[in-house]
């Protein structure tokens, strides 16, 4: 396996622009406890209301919390969803230069309405409408300028009209004259209209259909028919709990399983694929690395209920729960380990291999790692420690990560700070002062940068 622990690390503030519908995805949250008399339905008790953007803006959030810089381009209504959509993205410091208002369009509006964690109705409010022409070639003119340093175009494609074939078509025609890799989330069956994306990327059932195959055709020659079609360099389909297959127009196929927890709601999980596997490419990470993060990005976003925002600490933190080889650090591979840490308390323990790993020192490991909410990071500060003494300490449940330079720890270091120093023995642990100064213990002189 690829230590993708690594590979969130070149993730940057590359520019990405995400073009596309723009909905506002409004959650109504309560329990049922009765039946109402005058239906037989259930009553939902209102707890709370949640409102944030959907379709393409729910890439836009996604895109941001992986550390991209986001340039949103879309239509919105003149009303309060639209309003409430431009304020959100402002909160969250995003330029909305770039939105346009069509008058007589109503922004896009789902209401999904959950009751115990689990989504028992969807309330749309919404109507299609095509993009005038004038507002068209407007948006058109101002590509060139939207375009300066865009490393990644990300079309999120949901249906509402904004998209049309002349839109695309002058989208794609830009991108390639800049060499900007555009990566398409399509809608529907015909697939024309997106003729030349870098890389196309519909679902299971969309890609069936595109093919104009039944279910029961075998999928390799579905991804022909698609590839023939619309000439696309690559084409990923996502297939839900069953992973992602990358197809290209020569025969080559590869397929990425997804491992999940357990499946709550597929919503907006294609979103997430998209936004990582943008902010991926923007940041210069390869195609197989891209998707295997976006497949691990879609197994967290299916494990929760709603549209997942999800986070770099989050994706890091799956990549280290993934492989207990992820749990030893070095300098090249620490900034998958810096954002897992910066949102939790940790304790830092530094032993040697020469203690060895005595019966009172893992009693005192076990009794601190009861603290159910704190990790333990282990430094082993021997020059060239064993490699099967690493693999014994990494293998154990109680010891959540490793580090084994003191020039790691003391990167690391410079950033966040435990919450508590040991040092192990073979009689256990021995609890570092705050006022300790390591620096007179050459010992401990791992520690010399933790204030």
């Amino acid at each position: 396996m690829v230590k993708l622990s690594g590979a969130i690390s070149q993730l940057s503030n590359a520019k990405v622009l995400v073009v596309g519908d723009f909905l506002l995805d409004s959650y109504t949250i309560g329990k049922t406890r009765r039946i109402s008399p005058e239906a037989p339905v259930a009553v939902l008790e209102v707890e709370r209301e949640e409102h944030l953007p959907g379709g393409a803006g729910n890439v836009v959030l996604n895109v941001l919390s992986l550390g991209a810089t986001v340039v949103p381009l879309g239509r919105i209504g003149q009303d309060k969803a639209g309003e409430l959509l431009v304020q959100i993205f402002k909160d969250e410091g995003i330029a909305t230069e770039s939105l346009v208002y069509q008058s007589g369009y109503p922004t896009p509006i789902k209401n999904r309405i959950i009751a115990e964690n689990q989504q028992i109705v969807r309330i749309d409010h919404e109507r299609i409408l095509a993009l005038p022409e004038l507002l068209e070639q407007e948006i058109i003119d101002k590509l060139p300028s939207l375009l300066e340093d865009v490393k990644v175009i990300a079309i999120s494609d949901y249906g509402k009209g904004f998209l049309s074939p002349t839109l695309l078509s002058a989208i794609l025609k830009q991108a390639k004259k800049k060499t900007i890799p555009v990566i398409t989330d399509p809608k529907g069956s015909d697939f024309s209209k997106y003729a030349h994306s870098t890389i196309l990327k519909p679902n299971l059932k969309e890609a069936y259909a595109a093919a104009d195959l039944p279910q029961d055709a075998p999928l390799e020659e579905v991804a022909k028919r698609v590839l023939q079609s619309t000439q696309a360099e690559v084409l990923m389909i996502t297939r839900s709990e069953k992973g992602i297959s990358l197809f290209y127009p020569h025969g080559e196929c590869e397929d990425f399983p997804v491992a999940v927890r357990e499946v709550k709601d597929v919503t907006g999980a294609g979103d997430t694929v998209l936004a990582v596997l943008s902010c991926a490419l923007a940041s210069g990470i390869s195609l197989s690395e891209a998707v295997q993060l976006s497949n691990i990005a879609a197994g967290i976003a299916i494990e929760r209920v709603g549209c997942a925002r999800i986070s770099l600490s989050d994706l890091a933190q799956r990549l280290l729960e993934m492989d207990v080889q992820n749990k030893v650090f070095d300098e090249d591979h620490l900034f998958a380990l810096r954002e897992v840490l910066r949102h939790k308390p940790f304790a830092l323990v530094g032993l040697s291999e020469k203690t060895g790993l005595t019966t009172p020192l893992f009693q005192a490991l076990s009794q601190l790692a009861q603290r159910s909410d704190w990790n333990i990071l282990l430094h082993v500060f021997d020059a060239e420690p064993d490699s099967g003494f690493i693999a014994m300490l990494a293998s154990l449940r109680i010891v959540n990560f490793i580090i084994l330079n003191k020039e790691g720890i003391a990167e690391l270091c410079q950033s966040i700070y435990p919450k508590e120093i040991y040092l192990g023995s073979a009689e256990g642990l021995d609890k570092v002062d705050s006022a300790f100064n390591p620096l007179v213990q050459p010992e401990v002189i791992l520690f010399s940068s933790v204030r």
